[in-house]
């Protein structure tokens, strides 16, 4: 039987969360928070990010299918008022946040290939210079995406182990030339509760969220995974828990090496962190590694996003030229394309704005109001839940807060931008029903 067994699961799902995500905002999270406690931010989103796995794991099991977090919602609230405009809100929100999260990707790449760049004598890539960068990698991902699953699979095992090599690199060096005392070294009151120490985490657990984000992707893809019901809750748990321990012992080891004051201002904190310990070369090879890891992320993203549309327009929920396939290879071409040229356009901006800006248009809509499905799929038993998470609901619950928090705190800018984004949902949704009904009407005369 063809499709994707547990390995490639969790190939897929670690292929996206380690991305370049980490090695291009451990300066973030440092400044976040000001030293070593920043490592406060990454525990509690590996909290965050378990918990919310088991709300995805527990839905993917009981609505196996393409989509994701379409197919849950419009299970969720089919026979509600909110049937139709819940999961068409969904689609809207993650036609910007999806290509937006793909887009940090291509940025960070752009940023190591600086690296590279400045060593072969280069005196820093022009802004121009990066944005073609990102542009001509946009552009490679969708080249090796325009095949069969199949082929899709194998490759995707091929950049996880890639992945695998660059973080066992880090780790491995880090642990050899350990120092205690940097990891230790914290600033006066780093501890000390306050309104800034509460925005601080907040940023730190939002920068932290992005580099943890992927632990679902397979649920974008389940109606092609093997025994979903077994397979998509495992991918889950095994992906999140092996990435949240990688995390945190990377980063240490990191701080361990280069002084956190230093680390918070580096471009190229891997690559100086190699640098530090074995010279240029070795710290170039490493950038090549990252910049694998970055393409092994994009395309992971890539593959588990073009779906959604893909599954909305299939159902009548999204303009219908979304549901087509490619007629030899039988892969969602038009959604492919669609979503990875809006993710080139979105690589142009700056990567701490398209962070932000990707968190909080997907919020209030996949994240809490998926949690939200997920209670009223309890409530209704209508639909077999095969998989139940431990504790129930403490874990829902935890998440829920855990993203209110996250968006409280990400400021009024970013929090504004995730709430506009959902009213201009609300226009869209209006003119996309108005439309529906006077096609209808010209149908039936």
């Amino acid at each position: 039987m063809q499709g994707l067994g547990l390995l490639q699961s969790v190939a897929l799902n670690m292929s996206n969360m380690i991305g370049i995500g980490p090695f291009i905002t451990i300066p973030l999270i440092i400044a976040a928070m000001g030293g070593p406690q920043c490592m406060l931010g990454w525990l509690l989103g590996a909290v965050l990010a378990i918990c919310d796995g088991l709300v995805w794991g527990e839905l993917a099991a009981a609505i196996p299918g393409t989509g994701g977090t379409y197919v849950y919602l419009k299970e969720a609230y089919r026979s509600t008022r909110l049937g139709g405009i819940v999961p068409f809100l969904f689609i809207w929100q993650f036609a910007l946040s999806g290509p937006l999260e793909i887009a940090s990707g291509y940025i960070g790449f752009s940023q190591y290939a600086g690296y590279l760049w400045l060593g072969m004598g280069g005196t820093g890539m022009s802004t121009w210079g990066a944005r073609l960068v990102r542009a001509s990698v946009g552009v490679l991902v969708l080249a090796m995406l325009y095949r069969r699953i199949t082929a899709v699979g194998r490759l995707t095992v091929i950049l996880w182990a890639g992945a695998m090599l660059t973080v066992l690199c880090v780790v491995v060096s880090g642990l050899l030339n350990f120092h205690a005392n940097l990891v230790l070294d914290f600033p006066p009151g780093a501890f000390r509760f306050s309104m800034g120490f509460a925005a601080g985490l907040g940023s730190a657990m939002l920068i932290a969220m992005y580099d943890y984000m992927g632990y679902y992707s397979v649920c974008y893809v389940a109606g092609e995974v093997r025994d979903p019901v077994r397979t998509v809750p495992r991918s889950i748990v095994w992906s999140v828990l092996a990435v949240a321990a990688i995390y945190l012992v990377m980063n240490t080891c990191i701080i361990a090496v280069v002084p956190w004051r230093e680390a918070m201002n580096s471009k190229f904190i891997a690559a100086e962190f190699m640098e530090r310990l074995y010279g240029g070369r070795a710290a170039s090879l490493l950038t090549v590694l990252i910049l694998w890891t970055a393409l092994a992320s994009v395309f992971a993203l890539l593959f588990g996003y073009s779906r959604i549309p893909y599954a909305a327009a299939l159902e009548g929920d999204f303009f219908r030229v979304f549901a087509r396939l490619h007629p030899t290879g039988q892969f969602p071409h038009i959604s492919v394309l669609a979503t990875g040229a809006l993710a080139i356009a979105f690589s142009f901006f700056a990567l701490d704005e398209v962070i932000s800006a990707l968190l909080t248009s997907r919020i209030l809509i996949q994240f809490m109001g998926q949690i939200l499905a997920l209670h009223s799929l309890h409530r209704r038993r209508k639909v077999r839940l095969p998989f139940r998470m431990w504790l129930y609901p403490l874990p829902s619950a935890i998440a829920f807060f855990g993203w209110t928090y996250i968006f409280v705190m990400s400021g009024w800018r970013f929090a504004g931008f995730g709430i506009v984004s959902l009213f201009g949902g609300v226009i869209a949704y209006g003119v996309w029903i108005h439309g529906s009904a006077s096609r209808s009407a010209v149908r039936e005369e």
